[in-house]
């Protein structure tokens, strides 16, 4: 194997100090223009690139920002993704984005290789539903933003949207409809925007004159389509089936779909059924689906901000202060849940 060329070659190969070699790097007008020159060439014959790595070490400040999202497989999160890297490039830096696949064994070994990595911050939405992790790698003194989280006990910066809105602008839409018997397929219960947007689902009710009766959860252990396939299943074999169904994301709904499709049951006209995060599969599935949008790009890109905004604080620099950002969705009615009762 090839060794790496180090500045020690370059100022070997161009005659010069090891001292003139970073000044060529680093301050290149504080060179004279002859030496600048012969030091440059030398660079390019030896093919010598800089240890970005070191030189974060030196200066103590990385342009690597961490993202660890909940799962990757889901276009909710490369939006969240894009915004944030829009956002890092604007200020010079990349992004390093890792997925926990929803396991909090998973989250702890990406937090301890972002504090090895000495990233300039995180961006973070949790796995653990303890808060163990957090609280683990807060010890490290890197900054951190929730994305798409907030949770009790943390007082760092977060940005999510008001899922107990969202849950009540899905479900106030298919009583509306005329819908009295609601299936809530709603994913992991440890999960915060689960639990908020059930209980949105459940102000809409009451709102309405039903009881918490009229909804009725299918719970499920991951976020994906093949989870909403399975609850589908489970709702095709309820005695009294529901009239309409309510999915804690997107993937879920469109997982539920392809079962009542297997089943030869009508969307909407048998069952309506509404997701969340419209996501851009949403409008393209078999059945356009109704779904609760999240300005996913904004958000991410709001949190690296608000990140940016903390690691840059310093001397003449107003100290930061931890705000929680909170947004609001939107419901995008298509022909899945159009049907009237």
């Amino acid at each position: 194997m090839a060794q790496s060329v180090g500045i020690k070659d370059v100022a070997r190969a161009a005659g010069v100090s090891v001292g003139t070699v970073s000044n060529v790097i680093n301050r290149p007008d504080s060179v004279a223009t002859e030496t600048r020159a012969r030091v440059l060439s030398a660079i390019d014959r030896l093919g010598y690139v800089r240890s970005e790595s070191a030189r974060q070490l030196r200066a103590g400040r990385s342009r690597i920002m961490g993202l660890l999202v909940l799962d990757m497989g889901n276009p909710f999160f490369v939006d969240v993704a894009r915004g944030a890297e829009r956002a890092a490039r604007k200020a010079g830096l990349g992004v390093m984005v890792c997925n926990s696949a929803q396991d909090a064994g998973e989250e702890a070994d990406y937090l301890s290789l972002f504090a090895e990595q000495r990233v300039r911050g995180v961006l973070l939405t949790p796995a653990d539903a303890t808060g163990r992790n957090i609280a683990a790698f807060r010890r490290h003194n890197i900054p951190f933003v929730l994305v798409d989280r907030v949770s009790d006990g943390i007082t760092e910066c977060s940005v999510s949207v008001d899922d107990v809105a969202g849950g009540a602008l899905a479900v106030r839409h298919l009583v509306d409809a005329g819908h009295r018997s609601i299936a809530y397929v709603s994913g992991p219960p440890g999960l915060n925007q689960v639990r908020d947007r059930r209980t949105g689902a459940l102000n809409a009710l009451a709102g309405a004159g039903l009881g918490p009766d009229a909804l009725r959860e299918l719970p499920t252990e991951r976020l994906d389509v093949a989870a909403g396939r399975d609850a589908g299943a489970r709702l095709l074999g309820l005695g009294d089936r529901p009239t309409a169904a309510f999915c804690a994301n997107d993937l879920l709904a469109l997982g539920v779909l392809q079962a009542m499709y297997a089943a030869g049951v009508g969307v909407p006209d048998d069952l309506a059924i509404v997701g969340y995060d419209d996501i851009e599969f949403a409008a393209a599935a078999a059945v356009p689906l109704t779904s609760v949008r999240q300005p996913a790009v904004t958000m991410g890109a709001l949190a690296a901000e608000l990140l940016l905004e903390e690691t840059d604080a310093g001397p003449g620099v107003p100290p930061h202060q931890h705000r929680r950002l909170v947004l609001q969705p939107e419901l995008v009615v298509r022909r899945s849940s159009l049907a009237g009762r």
